[in-house]
């Protein structure tokens, strides 16, 4: 079977719990193929790792990662410490990593800046081929693919060869399992913003006040307050900065000056 297939994405899919686990195996056979191992997050601010319907974790029980090794997951400093899941804050498309810097298929400056020193120790391999996964609501999931061959550090060539075909399966299997998994909704269902409430927001994303803002627009103070209020019940928002969080996240605005 050729490396990028419609059977691939299909058999690494999940639609329901209990697909979980063969999903994950169907990713992991992928992966060794080509010499690769799998080390799954679907959210890399938290230390918790993907597990299956049962509540076995996949990295140890699918992927192959055992006690015997450092167990990444049970790393709490991971999230903030390791040079990987800080590229992928920076970073959307696939990259691969080593001490000598990271490579992606176009120039990212913000990954020129990421601290390298100690990375073995600190990433937890020599190199890795690494896929974001930017989900919805802000969270980020990652999936590390690691040679297997652990003294191997130039991954020019898989890279090339492989890292598309690996951001598919990778985004395709953690986007499913957050969505099959998720213990709760974030937002309502209904929660369209009006061009009104969007407006105010993006005032207020730059810290203008209800009256500054009412100035701004040629409303009055209790119509700004009244639009904030409508956008804060939509998306569940308990106060002014959470609100304007949350649409940030969705997309309605920038926090970006």
């Amino acid at each position: 079977m050729p490396l990028l297939s419609q059977e691939h994405v299909d058999a690494v899919r999940i639609t329901a719990p209990e697909q979980i686990r063969d999903a994950a195996q169907a990713l992991c056979q992928i992966a060794a193929e080509y010499g690769m191992r799998v080390a799954p997050a679907h959210d890399i601010a938290d230390k918790r790792t993907p597990v299956d319907a049962d509540g076995n974790i996949l990295a140890d029980d699918v992927f192959g990662w055992t006690d015997h090794e450092r167990v990444w997951w049970r790393n709490s400093k991971l999230a903030l410490d390791s040079p990987l899941t800080t590229a992928c804050r920076f970073e959307s498309q696939p990259f691969w990593v080593n001490e000598g810097g990271f490579r992606t298929r176009e120039p990212n400056i913000y990954l020129d800046a990421i601290d390298l020193a100690n990375f073995e120790q600190r990433a937890m391999t020599k190199a890795a081929i690494v896929v974001p996964v930017h989900l919805p609501f802000g969270k980020i999931g990652a999936v590390s693919f690691d040679p297997m061959d652990q003294d191997k550090t130039d991954l020019t060539e898989e890279f090339t060869l492989l890292g598309d075909a690996f951001g598919l399966y990778a985004r395709t299997f953690i986007a499913t399992y957050v969505q099959v998994m998720g213990t709760h909704q974030a937002l309502p269902p209904e929660s369209r913003l009006s061009k009104r409430e969007v407006e105010c927001l993006r005032w207020a994303a730059i810290g203008k006040t209800d009256m500054e803002i009412s100035m701004i627009m040629s409303r009055s103070r209790a119509t700004v307050r009244f639009h904030i209020h409508n956008a804060a019940t939509k998306l569940n928002a308990v106060n002014r900065s959470q609100t304007v969080f949350k649409a940030a996240q969705l997309g309605y605005i920038s926090l970006v000056k």
